[in-house]
């Protein structure tokens, strides 16, 4: 007997044991309709042939659809599937190795509605997807996420909805793709998405909200997205959100694999697990290559010095760590005088541990003391001793006697004259006068 088929009976059996019989039935009714609930994976960003790691991006988005298709009915996937708009051939071959065994699997549920003002389903497999900024192309040109769509290994939903149906419960989901921000709010308008009355709606884009980065006007607001859909799921942010929407829940599950080395993205990478019945979400983590931030303060060390700092830094994070971590170091403060960042043994740590680690150096924040020396005499006027007026009369003078001109030519007034810029014209004309009076 199947191990599900046990532990229901195991159950009722339970429940057969409590005294009252009304009990009995609401709890056995209770398990029957566990049955009908949807189970949706909500998987995003996985950047397929994201150059610098390209491997991490494959095996990570492999294990994360994976593993949500032995836990899910069905899987959604809010964009940048690719992190690139014309992947290379094996990156292609890579995420249709990928699709092609989701394809493979026996599901539950199955799309039973599509409706679209152009695009077309070629399957009843109930993986959904958008395209993503990413992958956005032309009006009117395929991108790599639609010609997936084409083959047959998924259901591309772009300005479209797709009804999934399991065991009589169904779930709309209306999908829009990755556009400019200047243009979401006019395609919405023009759209008018709807929640399919009578079932679970899912409304799935993939933009920049003003709400999580209040950095341009032209940003679409929560208050824009379209009313009375049960969930609103975005792509675009690399961390996990959520939030609320005309009074439903906003998810973010976050991308599959680091790409911008920020600290935002040391958390575990994954995906949701979101439950129509209960309303509930869970998150499922992937194994994924731990990133280690540290900051490292510098007094007018030496480049030794300052090597040796960030080598035993690099050793107490990987006594730690179970796999080849990216480590960012960024330093700050000062270095000797006498040296500037490019003395810094940089190069000769990071072919050190390139078996061990990838290591990543920010050192905006360090300063160069000659440069901060010649900053502050620039504020001053001065570059070392000399005043910054007088270092450029000197210049001046040296670069009339290299063109050949008397000796006894006054540079220091001629310099004088062409440093009044009130009236430019008059003052070139009368300093070539002065200039032709020494010939």
């Amino acid at each position: 007997m199947p191990a599900l088929a046990s532990e229901f009976l195991s159950q009722v059996d339970q429940l057969k044991t409590q005294a009252n019989g009304q009990i009995y039935k609401a709890q056995v009714s209770n398990i029957i309709s566990c049955s009908d609930r949807l189970k949706i994976a909500i998987v995003s960003d996985m950047h397929i042939g994201y150059e610098r790691f390209a491997e991490d991006a494959f095996k990570q988005a492999r294990s994360a659809l994976e593993k949500a298709a032995t836990l899910a009915d069905a899987i959604i996937i809010p964009g940048d599937v690719f992190d690139r708009r014309a992947p290379k051939p094996e990156v292609m071959a890579q995420a249709i190795n990928i699709f092609r065994e989701l394809s493979k699997k026996r599901w539950n549920s199955r799309v039973v509605s599509f409706s679209s003002r152009g695009t077309k389903c070629y399957t009843d497999i109930p993986v959904i997807a958008i395209a993503g900024t990413h992958e956005r192309t032309a009006f009117g040109k395929e991108n790599p996420l639609s010609l997936l769509g084409l083959a047959g290994l998924l259901v591309d939903v772009n300005e479209a909805t797709a009804i999934i149906e399991k065991d009589g419960e169904k779930v709309a989901v209306f999908g829009l793709g990755g556009l400019s921000d200047e243009r979401v709010k006019e395609k919405l308008a023009e759209l008018n998405p709807q929640p399919v009355n009578g079932m679970f709606n899912i409304f799935m884009f993939h933009q920049s909200t003003y709400e999580l980065l209040p950095f341009s006007d032209e940003f679409i607001h929560n208050n824009d997205l379209p009313k009375g859909f049960d969930l609103y799921v975005d792509g675009h942010i690399h961390s996990r959100v959520e939030d609320v929407v005309h009074g439903k829940k906003f998810l973010i599950p976050g991308s599959t694999v680091l790409t911008q080395l920020k600290e935002g993205e040391q958390e575990e990478k994954g995906f949701l697990l979101f439950d129509t019945r209960t309303y509930t979400y869970e998150f499922i983590k992937i194994e994924c290559r731990q990133l280690v931030f540290r900051t490292i303060k510098l007094d007018s060390a030496t480049p030794k010095e300052a090597g040796e700092l960030c080598e035993r830094e690099i050793e107490g994070i990987l006594s730690s760590s179970k796999r080849m971590p990216i480590i960012r170091l960024k330093l700050e403060g000062t270095i000797d005088k006498g040296f500037n960042n490019t003395d810094l043994p940089i190069h000769s740590i990071t072919a050190k541990y390139e078996n061990k680690a990838i290591i990543d150096f920010d050192n905006s924040r360090l300063v160069d003391p000659e440069l901060q020396t010649n900053i502050e005499g620039l504020r001053e006027n001065r570059i070392g001793d000399m005043p910054v007026k007088e270092l450029g009369m000197s210049i001046f003078g040296q670069k009339l006697a290299e063109l050949k001109f008397d000796g006894r030519i006054n540079y220091s007034e001629l310099f004088n004259k062409l440093s009044d810029e009130s009236k430019k014209e008059k003052i070139i004309r009368e300093a070539l006068e002065l200039l032709n009076n020494y010939k």
